[in-house]
C-alpha cells in the first residue's frame, strides 16, 4: 500500500486450512447464534493496532518479521468456548506460552514505535467464530483439533462493510525465520 491515509490493521497467526475446514465444519452448530465468522477470517490476533497511517506500513512489517524469526515452535490446542458481549470464541491451550511469548515481543516492538497500545487485560490465545448483538449463551462442545502448528504470522489489513470485516493479508512472515 502506497501514499497517506490511515488503514485499519491487526497482525495474527495464520491457522492451517486443514484446521480452517474442521472449523468451519464445527461452527454449524453456531448457525442463528448470530454471524458466523467466514473461513477466510478465522485467525489469532497477536495485536490489534486500529486506524495506522499507511505510510507506517513498513515499520509494521519489520515489527512482524523480527519478532516472528524469534519464535518458536507455536503448537496451539482447542481448550474451551467462550462468549463475551459481542462475540463468541474458541480459547486456545499455547503449549508452553510461545504464542504468548511472540504476541508480547510483537506488541512491545509496537507499542515502542508508537503503533500500539497495549490492552489492561492478558493476551489471550483464540479463534473468534461467532459474533452477535445479543449473546445467545450456547453450550457447544468445542472441537477436538489437535494440536495446530501456525506456519506463520500476517499483518492484516481490515475493511468493515455492511456485511462484515474482509482481512486481505498485506505481508506474513514464517515463525522460527
Amino acid at each position: 500500500m502506497n501514499g497517506g491515509g490511515r488503514i485499519r490493521l491487526f497482525c495474527a497467526l495464520r491457522l492451517p486450512a486443514g484446521v480452517l475446514d474442521e472449523l468451519v465444519a464445527w461452527q454449524e452448530q453456531l448457525a442463528g447464534g448470530g454471524r458466523l465468522v467466514r473461513r477466510e477470517n478465522l485467525h489469532v490476533t497477536l495485536a490489534f493496532l486500529g486506524r495506522v497511517d499507511a505510510a507506517r506500513l513498513p515499520e509494521v512489517g519489520d515489527a512482524l518479521r523480527e519478532s516472528a524469526a524469534r519464535a518458536g515452535k507455536i503448537v496451539l490446542a482447542t481448550a474451551r468456548y467462550r462468549e463475551t458481549r459481542s462475540v463468541a470464541m474458541l480459547v486456545l491451550d499455547d503449549e508452553g506460552g510461545r504464542a504468548a511469548a511472540l504476541a508480547a515481543d510483537l506488541q512491545s516492538h509496537l507499542e515502542a514505535a508508537g503503533l500500539y497500545r497495549k490492552e489492561g487485560r492478558p493476551w489471550l490465545p483464540h479463534v473468534t467464530v461467532l459474533r452477535f448483538r445479543e449473546r445467545p449463551r450456547l453450550r457447544p462442545d468445542p472441537p477436538d483439533l489437535g494440536r495446530v502448528a501456525p506456519s506463520d504470522a500476517a499483518a492484516f489489513l481490515s475493511r468493515l462493510g455492511p456485511s462484515g470485516a474482509q482481512y486481505d493479508v498485506l505481508e506474513s512472515h514464517a515463525l522460527g525465520g
